[in-house]
């Protein structure tokens, strides 16, 4: 949390959700950092899909259209935003 913070991101929050829950596309005012810490996330966007474990991070650019969905195990993650 604090390297993300020392990075210019704010409101960051722990969330999170259950097995499969699913993030239909969507876009983002602000810029996001996600910190998985549990579970896993499967993350699609204009270059392709990956999966993100705990300890590993994702970033998103202001305005990029993705989606999302929590592994069978659910996950949980930090996340932050900050001005693009």
């Amino acid at each position: 949390m604090q390297k993300l913070e020392r990075e210019g991101f704010k409101d960051i929050q722990v969330s999170a959700h259950a097995p499969d829950a699913d993030f239909p596309e969507h876009r983002h005012d602000l810029a996001t950092a996600h910190v998985v810490l549990e579970g896993e996330l499967t993350i699609t966007d204009a270059t392709g899909t990956r999966t993100v474990h705990p300890g590993e991070r994702f970033d998103v650019s202001a305005g990029t259209v993705h989606a999302a969905r929590c592994g069978p195990g659910g996950c949980t993650f930090l996340m932050g935003v900050k001005d693009a």
